[in-house]
């Protein structure tokens, strides 16, 4: 499985796009800061977001889209299925 995801800091005022072939292991490293660049630098480390792909470019193409729209789109997709922005990594 390939995962498309967005994280977000504990403000929500940041959204990341990501994709990944191991979102358990993903989100240790993102929640660790392993990950150099945007994530740990904004601390987005809140999974508010996934979609599963069996196709890794399926899930490349659906990251690409995602990263093509404004915030507003992405919030409404994020609040059209965790609508209280919980962290889904947890639990």
């Amino acid at each position: 499985m390939y995962y498309v995801y967005i994280l977000t800091n504990k403000t929500h005022t940041v959204l990341y796009t990501g994709v990944t072939g191991n979102i358990e292991r993903r989100m240790y490293e993102h929640k660790n800061k392993f990950i150099e660049g945007f994530t740990k630098r904004y601390n987005a480390d809140k999974l508010v977001f996934f979609e599963a792909f069996n196709n890794v470019n399926d899930a490349l193409e659906a990251e690409k889209k995602i990263k093509g729209w404004k915030r507003e789109k992405k919030v409404s997709l994020i609040e059209s299925i965790n609508p209280c922005w919980n962290d889904l990594s947890i639990g």
